[in-house]
């Protein structure tokens, strides 16, 4: 068993929520009255991973110190009355969460009791089930999907929720332009852009950037957090009594960007085009209006309506605002992500490069990371030059921060020109994916069905998420994450499994074979349980999974034609054989060939 690094604190803009882990404990208290009228409104989300909760979820407290310093009382709801005697940390009910960290020492002198807080903030973490706690686990890079934990290198593991999704944290073109470029120019960048940190290899890849997504122009941030934040932040202080309509789902990102800019916000339902055009109508035609959404949304796998969208944009007058974090080098002849993928056979049919009439023509700004498919580390945003030239001379984010080192840059520069040429990746990945889900409902193993590469296996339970994962971990050797409050809804918890081009038939059949023993030995719920489970709205579990089952909209962005392989190679080939067929099928022979016939 590895040696858990414990911290509250959330991961990097990059990788975001994907390394939430739960810990067990009670069920999620009541939610705070502030958030009610949000929780009302938001009712019935495809998608509920409560991440507009997340932006005003506070719990006021009030700390002061008596008079040898002790810890004061903790105010648990904004209408307490001010005369309701203090409840203190040393006497609250058992299994409160206290119990399991050890109080500080009592405060020496006067002012604010800074241990005591830290310590009743930690503890709510664990009474909430949301404590975080990482895995010490270490990919490598000759041996993908496979790594080990931090005392055990000879031990390996197969890792199946990294988000290094086309393995180019390991191509070798990436790692040869990294080590030649680290020999010949240093570690760091030695500056910002202002001064002493610009530079030819970003200058490079903001081109390549642009030419991806048929812009002007792009911009690289130090990670996709801080574009997004960035973006939205000047946009929504600079245009004049600006309005951010917002998808209930959307990234922590994106809703600090609306938080920091002051503007006013509308959050619609997830992916809900009646909604969002309900509030569209309700905003004055001449009033700046900004759609912000994403194309694949990492915790569930449901896609962004961009056609839709971009429609609703054009009618009201807004401009739109499309994260493709999990998308780029994974959807698109290209690798430019959802919205190239749906026009695909025009953009198949044009190099990179400027092209008018295109669903990604129509997007007026796309933002993307550098990690993720490509790999590497850092962030961006593309869109028109002036766009693009406001954001770099205003947001303090991109200002005031180093240049990402110039191996970074020529990585991932890299990665984007390997995926750029070729799909046979994208397709060997999206093979697994369809093999791993029509695996895991064959086996009676509950998902959320999706059309992307996103395989959340559903669980219900924070604690058993916990659990499952340590089971899979320990006694199969299998790393799956699990995902709880506050990135997925209370009850919705899960483990979210991303398979990669390395991933075999053989570690397919490894991984559903332990999930079964895993699922019997915890007595979770199954595809047959869900089904059966009332359906009076009380179950929201159950109701996800019917939901996601019967959508009419949830083939696979990767049709069998796209796919351009035979339907045998579906069972049983190793990744050897379908990478020679992916790399003798070009791109302008997609629609050509027959379908698979397979269906996840």
């Amino acid at each position: 068993m590895s040696q858990a690094i414990a911290t509250s604190n959330r991961s990097d803009g990059s990788d975001e929520s994907d390394t939430t882990l739960g810990a067990a404990g009670s069920s999620m208290p009541a939610p705070h009255p502030m958030n009610k009228s949000w929780l009302e409104s938001h009712a019935g989300s495809v998608c509920p991973v409560g991440r507009h909760r997340m932006a005003s979820a506070q719990h006021p407290r009030t700390y002061a110190t008596q008079s040898k310093g002790a810890y004061a009382s903790m105010v648990s709801t904004p209408n307490a009355k001010p005369s309701s005697p203090p409840t203190s940390a040393q006497t609250r009910t058992p299994g409160s969460g206290l119990g399991r960290l050890p109080l500080p020492p009592a405060k020496e002198g006067p002012g604010f009791d800074f241990e005591h807080f830290y310590h009743d903030e930690l503890a709510l973490k664990h009474d909430q089930n949301t404590y975080r706690y990482f895995n010490n686990i270490n990919r490598l890079a000759q041996r993908a999907p496979m790594g080990h934990l931090a005392n055990s290198e000879a031990q390996e593991i197969t890792v199946w929720c990294s988000n290094d999704y086309q393995n180019m944290s390991r191509h070798p073109r990436v790692l040869e332009a990294m080590k030649s470029t680290i020999d010949k120019y240093g570690a760091g960048a030695g500056g910002t852009r202002n001064i002493a940190g610009h530079n030819k290899h970003v200058e490079h890849i903001e081109s390549v950037l642009a030419r991806l997504h048929r812009k002007d122009a792009a911009l690289v941030f130090g990670s996709c957090y801080a574009a997004n934040d960035a973006t939205l932040t000047v946009l929504g202080s600079k245009l004049p009594n600006c309005v951010i309509l917002s998808d209930s789902s959307n990234h922590a990102s994106m809703i600090q960007g609306i938080k920091h800019s002051g503007a006013k916000k509308m959050i619609y339902k997830h992916n809900d085009m009646q909604d969002l055009e309900a509030k569209l109508q309700s905003i004055p035609v001449n009033t700046p209006k900004i759609i912000a959404f994403e194309s694949v949304y990492s915790m569930c796998g449901t896609v962004g309506p961009i056609e839709k969208t971009i429609e609703l944009a054009k009618k009201y007058g807004a401009i739109t605002f499309l994260d493709e974090v999990h998308a780029v080098g994974m959807y698109g002849p290209h690798g430019a992500g959802v919205a190239e993928h749906l026009d695909w056979m025009l953009n198949a049919s044009m190099p990179p490069g400027k092209l008018k009439g295109t669903l990604m023509d129509s997007i007026d700004i796309i933002t993307g990371t550098l990690g993720k498919a490509y790999g590497n580390v850092g962030g961006y945003i593309a869109g028109s030059n002036r766009m693009v030239d406001l954001i770099r001379s205003f947001a303090p984010q991109f200002i005031f921060s180093t240049t990402l080192p110039p191996a970074v840059l020529t990585g991932a520069a890299t990665a984007i020109e390997v995926l750029m040429e070729s799909n046979h990746t994208r397709q060997l990945q999206q093979i697994r994916t369809r093999e791993l889900k029509h695996a895991l409902l064959n086996n009676n193993i509950p998902l959320q069905s999706n059309p992307s590469h996103i395989v959340p296996v559903l669980v219900g339970s924070a604690e058993k998420a916990k659990m499952a994962s340590d089971l899979l971990l320990t006694q199969h050797g299998c790393y799956v994450q699990p995902i709880n409050y506050p990135t997925v809804a209370t009850g919705l918890e899960r483990l979210r499994i991303t398979p990669t081009p390395e991933h075999t038939s053989t570690h397919v059949a490894h991984l559903v074979d332990a999930l079964k023993q895993v699922w019997q030995q915890l007595g979770l719920r199954t595809v047959s349980d869900l089904l059966a489970a009332p359906q009076d709205g009380t179950d929201k579990l159950a109701e996800l999974f019917r939901h996601s089952q019967f959508k009419e909209d949830n083939s696979p962005l990767w049709s069998d034609a796209m796919l351009t392989l035979p339907s045998e190679l579906l069972r049983g080939s190793n990744s050897a054989a379908l990478r020679c067929q992916c790399k003798a099928s070009p791109v302008d022979h997609f629609f050509s060939v027959p379908p698979l016939g397979v269906h996840a």
